[in-house]
C-alpha cells in the first residue's frame, strides 16, 4: 500500500542519514581535538581514569622540581664538605711538618690558623636557598619530597627522602683536657711493665715493653714518654697523654694512647719503633740496635676534655710545642674522618635523589603514554573512517532524495 501521508522509505533514509551525520560529527571532533575521549560523555569510565592519571602526572612534575631543589641543596653541602676535607688534609700536612725538632712551629701554627679561617668561610657559605646542611644550626633531618603513592583504594600519600645534616661547624665550643697535678707514683693507674710511674724503663734492642691500663676513673691522667735522645735520637723525647672521663674504659684509654703513638710514627716515617694494642695493653717494640727509654706518668686529679662537636676541636690544635704537635696528629685524624664521613653521606644522598628524579621522569613518560593510549585518537583510522562516512553521507542524501520523490509517482494514478 502506498500513502502520501506516510513515506516509510523516506523515514528510513532520513534516519540513516542522521546516523551517518552523527558518526561524521564524532570523527571530525576526534580529528580536530586529537582525542577520542575528550569529555565524560564520550566514555565516563575511561575519562575518569585518565583524568586521575593526568592529575598525578602534574603532581609528579611538581615532585621533579622538589627533587631538583633537594639535589642542588645537597650538592652544595657535598661540595663544601669535600673542600673542607681537602683543607683539613693541608692542615694535616702542616702538623706533620711541625713534628720535626728544628722547625719554626710558630709559623706552622699561623698557617694552620689561616686554613681554619678558610674552613669557617666554606661552612658559612654552604647554603642553597637559605638552607645550610653543615653549619650545625639544627640536628633535624631535611625531607625531600620524592614520590606520590596512590593505593588501590584511591588514597594518596607522599613519601620523602631524608637527608641527614652533618655538623662541620668550627665555632662549636668544648674544653681541652687538663693533666692532673697530683702524681701517682705506683703502677695502680698505668703499669709500665712493673716499673713505677715516673720512672723510665729501658727497652733494649729488639725488645718489647708492654704497658697495661691498670685502672680507669674520671680525671685519671695517663702519659707515656718515649726517649731515644741519648741513642738513635730519631724520636728525641716525645710524650703522649690522655685524661679519662667517666665514660672511658681501660680499652678506650689504651686505644687513644696507642693511636696517638701510631699516628706519630706514621706521620714522621719512624721505623725504629712500632706500637700495637691488645685490649688494655699497649706494646712498644724497639726495632733498632740501641736502647729506648719508656716512662709512664700518672695522676688522679685531671680534667677530661669535652669534645666540641663538629670541627670545633680545630681550636685545640697547637703545634708550637712538641707535645701539642704530637697530640694534634690524633685530633686532625678524627676531624678528617668527620669531614670525610659528611661528604660521603651527602654523596650517597645526592645519588639517591638523582636516581629518584630519573625514575620520576620515566614514570611521567610512562603515565603520559598510558593516558594517550586511552584517550588519544588513532589518526590513521580516523582519516579512513572520515572518508567512508563522507561517501556514506553523499549516498544517504541521494537515497533520501529518491525516497522523497516516491509520492510523486502516485499522481500518475489520477491523470
Amino acid at each position: 500500500m502506498s500513502s502520501i501521508l506516510t513515506n516509510n522509505s523516506s523515514m528510513v533514509a532520513l534516519e540513516t542519514l542522521r546516523n551517518i551525520n552523527r558518526n561524521l560529527e564524532t570523527v571530525q571532533s576526534e580529528i580536530s581535538t586529537g582525542k577520542k575521549i575528550a569529555t565524560a560523555k564520550d566514555n565516563a569510565a575511561i575519562w575518569a581514569v585518565s583524568t586521575v592519571m593526568s592529575s598525578d602526572v602534574e603532581s609528579f612534575k611538581a615532585i621533579t622540581d622538589s627533587l631538583n631543589l633537594g639535589s642542588s641543596t645537597v650538592g652544595v653541602a657535598r661540595s663544601a664538605a669535600e673542600k673542607v676535607t681537602s683543607t683539613l688534609e693541608e692542615i694535616k700536612t702542616l702538623i706533620v711538618q711541625a713534628q720535626g725538632e728544628n722547625v719554626d712551629r710558630a709559623k706552622y701554627q699561623t698557617d694552620i690558623a689561616e686554613k681554619i679561617s678558610l674552613i669557617e668561610g666554606y661552612v658559612s657559605a654552604a647554603q642553597f636557598n637559605g638552607l645550610n646542611l653543615i653549619n650545625g644550626s639544627s640536628a633535624e633531618d631535611v625531607n625531600v619530597l620524592a614520590s606520590l603513592d596512590r593505593s588501590s583504594s584511591g588514597s594518596v600519600s607522599a613519601s620523602y627522602i631524608s637527608v641527614a645534616r652533618q655538623d662541620l661547624s668550627v665555632a662549636n665550643t668544648g674544653s681541652a683536657a687538663t693533666f692532673g697535678t697530683t702524681a701517682v707514683t705506683d703502677t695502680s693507674i698505668l703499669d709500665n711493665g712493673g716499673t713505677a710511674a715516673g720512672t723510665g724503663a729501658t727497652v733494649a734492642a729488639a725488645a718489647t715493653q708492654t704497658i697495661s691500663v691498670a685502672s680507669v676513673a674520671d680525671g685519671y691522667s695517663y702519659r707515656i714518654t718515649l726517649d731515644d735522645s741519648a741513642t738513635n735520637n730519631t724520636l728525641g723525647q716525645r710524650s703522649f697523654e690522655y685524661v679519662a672521663s667517666a665514660s672511658d674504659s681501660a680499652e678506650s684509654v689504651a686505644a687513644s694512647l696507642a693511636n696517638q703513638i701510631s699516628n706519630f710514627f706514621a706521620a714522621t716515617g719512624e721505623t725504629n719503633y712500632s706500637v700495637t694494642r691488645d685490649g688494655d695493653e699497649i706494646s712498644i717494640t724497639n726495632n733498632s740496635a740501641a736502647a729506648l727509654t719508656v716512662t709512664a706518668a700518672t695522676a688522679n686529679d685531671g680534667t677530661a676534655g669535652v669534645s666540641s662537636g663538629g670541627l670545633g676541636d680545630l681550636a685545640t690544635i697547637d703545634v708550637t710545642n712538641s707535645d701539642g704537635a704530637a697530640a694534634a696528629l690524633t685530633t686532625i685524624e678524627n676531624l678528617l674522618n668527620t669531614a670525610i664521613d659528611a661528604a660521603s653521606v651527602f654523596g650517597s644522598s645526592q645519588n639517591r635523589i638523582s636516581g629518584q628524579s630519573e625514575f620520576v621522569q620515566t614514570l611521567i613518560d610512562s603515565m603520559t603514554a598510558g593516558i594517550g593510549s586511552l584517550t588519544d585518537t588513532d589518526m590513521e583510522a580516523a582519516s579512513a573512517k572520515l572518508q567512508a562516512l563522507q561517501v556514506q553521507q553523499q549516498l544517504g542524501v541521494q537515497a533520501l532524495s529518491i525516497a522523497n520523490q516516491a509520492p510523486q509517482v502516485l499522481l500518475s494514478l489520477f491523470r
